[in-house]
């Protein structure tokens, strides 16, 4: 639906009447939508609020561009790599029992950021690690193959396993978006201005480094589950969540800001549910234009990390949360980060890619199904 307003941005929100949306996350749209420059506002059927701006949303701006909307996570997004390792040779509970992607990696750090075209920055002791909040890396079977012919293209095999990595830059991310809040608050930095230069340059870094990140998690887990790399290398995709990039639109050069928004434009992609639900990989379908060339990039959350924590515990055991219907297991050492993403404080995943389909905007290619999902060993202090 597109709505009117008083203000240059176009406002679309894309999600069936059947889809929940919480009225926050369309205020927040909207207040950005009102922001100078900004030339469009889509919220995707993952859409919820956020600190300021909300999640599951993309940004068009043009002449200026705003550090805010991407957030301290820039780069983040989602790897997916083929594993040279059977579907019944999985040996989830022995691998949850030992699996440990704490710490330090011991590999050559400065090798792998520069495979990465990144240069070391101060933060190579988090290289290879998960992070905390919804961040995780997930062994998955094929469940379905609904498009055989995209599904064979990239080379896949429905009886081998799947790694689906979700993480950042980590700190860095962090430190980037503090430096810049220090200085300018809030506000947007002018396209041409020696600011805006130095932020750029600072944040394609970060989404280098967290696509390092993903690679050096995926290579953890690789040897933690004694998986060797299938033929033609491992990694199928690799697509980045959190971003402001520039393109050409209607003659304009705009900034296009992914706020938690999976690409339409960059091939397939992996729209995760809960750690208890199907993945979908999806083909975008179409040239991009009305939904800012981004789709959801997950289920997104439908409570509050408190509420998920207080509901959570009258519900379930500590115990029964690290078994899934799938009767995948889960990592998550952390009991009230275990009890914030429990399955029921997100929204359907089937639902909500469904929504992309029903607009036209995807097709999928093959669900996944979770086998082991690794969140953290470390409990919370």
């Amino acid at each position: 639906m597109d709505t009117p307003s008083q203000h240059p941005a176009t406002v679309r929100v894309i999600a069936s009447p059947q889809s929940w949306v919480e009225g926050e996350a369309l205020r927040q749209l909207e207040a950005v939508a009102r922001l100078p420059g900004m030339r469009a506002a889509v919220g995707l059927p993952d859409l919820h609020p956020g600190k300021g701006a909300p999640v599951g949303a993309a940004f068009a701006s043009h002449g200026v561009f705003y550090p805010f909307l991407v957030g301290n996570d820039i780069g983040c997004g989602m790897g997916l790599w083929a594993l040279d390792l059977p579907v019944r040779k999985a040996r989830p509970e022995r691998w949850a029992a030992r699996l440990d992607l704490e710490g330090p990696w011991d590999g050559d750090a400065e090798g792998m950021l520069a495979r990465h075209g990144v240069k070391p920055c101060g933060f190579e002791a988090s290289l290879g690690t998960v992070g905390g909040g919804n961040h995780f890396a997930e062994v998955q079977r094929v469940e379905a193959v609904h498009d055989p012919a995209a599904f064979a293209a990239l080379k896949l095999d429905a009886t081998r396993l799947l790694l689906l990595v979700h993480s950042g830059s980590r700190g860095l991310g962090e430190a980037i978006l503090r430096a810049h809040v220090d200085r300018h608050g809030p506000g947007g930095l002018a396209e041409d201005s020696p600011e805006a230069h130095a932020y750029l340059t600072r944040h394609d870094q970060a989404v280098g480094w967290a696509r390092a990140n993903r690679a050096t998690i995926a290579a953890r887990v690789m040897r933690g589950v004694g998986a060797g790399e299938g033929p033609g290398g491992p990694r199928v995709l690799d697509v980045c969540h959190n971003s402001v990039t520039p393109r050409q639109r209607a003659g304009e050069r705009h900034w296009l800001h992914r706020k938690g928004a999976a690409p339409s434009d960059e091939g397939l992609v992996v729209i995760p549910g809960s750690r208890g639900a199907l993945s979908y990989l999806v083909r975008p379908l179409g040239d991009g234009e009305a939904h800012a060339h981004s789709l959801a990039h997950g289920a997104g959350r439908k409570w509050t990390r408190t509420h998920a924590r207080e509901r959570m515990r009258e519900r379930f055991t500590a115990d029964a949360l690290q078994r899934t219907p799938f009767k995948s297991h889960v990592v998550c050492e952390d009991r009230d980060l275990l009890f914030e993403e429990a399955p029921p404080a997100y929204k359907a995943i089937d639902r909500v890619v469904g929504d992309l389909v029903e607009a036209g905007l995807v097709r999928v290619v093959a669900t996944l199904a979770p086998v082991l999902t690794y969140k953290t060993r470390s409990a919370r202090e």
